[in-house]
């Protein structure tokens, strides 16, 4: 299996987490780890296409009507 896709995946987390994630005012993130973290955890352990799955997932789960709280990747 080529290791490309994990590659860019990992690539594009870490650029929102370095470049985006710090222009926020507040932290918005309602879970621990929080969702990028959580992201690149999910796709170093599982690659880019269960990784993303889960990933995505997550994200979804990041709204108003969700209590947030300890969510680590299985």
């Amino acid at each position: 299996m080529r290791a490309w896709p994990k590659k860019i995946l990992l690539g594009m987390i870490t650029f929102y987490r370095k470049n985006i994630s710090g222009l926020k005012k507040y932290p918005s993130c309602r879970f621990v780890p929080t969702c990028s973290q959580y992201a690149y955890e999910a796709v170093s352990k599982y690659g880019a296409l269960k990784g993303g799955y889960l990933a995505v997932r997550r994200i979804l789960k990041c709204n108003p009507f969700h209590a947030g709280g300890y969510d680590p990747v299985p």
